[in-house]
């Protein structure tokens, strides 16, 4: 179950940190926003990407989009959203539930630059009602994810965004 390879991977990385459970769903960024209290910007969104050969996860903000020609600078490829099959299948983690924790095999990760701005975001944590609370430069180093920048500015995302109306944290 992957609520449990989170908590599990938490217990045995950062015990101080703890997995927050709601009653209420927390599968999309406004959900995960008014579940926890806090903007849509400072929800930590994890989505799942190919480019070429390479599968990654990459989070960020919860208003940010992937900019594509950003995306292709940096990785010499166009993304492609995997569907959710997919997602689950490689991350244990159900759509609604994607994060970087507790994955069953290593899987780069990528932090875009669009969550330094705050001090605490909200990613996903195995579940589609279950999150943590986490400086993203804490994110980063127990994931040991790089930072990018591939991520658009939500005011001028438009059509060279990867739409995708899946949320996968």
């Amino acid at each position: 179950m992957s609520l449990l390879s989170v908590r599990a991977f938490f217990a045995a990385h950062a015990p101080d940190i703890e997995v927050l459970v709601t009653e209420e769903s927390s599968a999309t960024v406004p959900l995960a926003a008014a579940a926890h209290g806090v903007a849509p910007e400072q929800i930590a969104k994890t989505i799942c990407v190919r480019a070429g050969e390479m599968t990654a996860l990459v989070v960020m903000s919860g208003t940010s989009r992937l900019d594509n020609r950003k995306f292709r600078d940096r990785f010499g490829a166009k993304p492609r959203m995997l569907g959710g099959e997919e997602v689950q299948a490689l991350t244990s983690h159900p759509v609604g539930g994607v994060c970087p924790f507790g994955l069953p095999s290593p899987i780069a990760v990528y932090c875009d630059v669009s969550l330094r701005k705050f001090p605490e975001v909200v990613p996903a944590a195995g579940a589609t009602n279950a999150a943590v609370r986490i400086s993203p430069e804490r994110m980063a180093d127990l994931t040991g994810a790089t930072w990018v920048d591939v991520g658009q500015d939500p005011a001028s995302a438009g059509d060279t965004a990867a739409q995708g109306t899946a949320h996968h944290s």
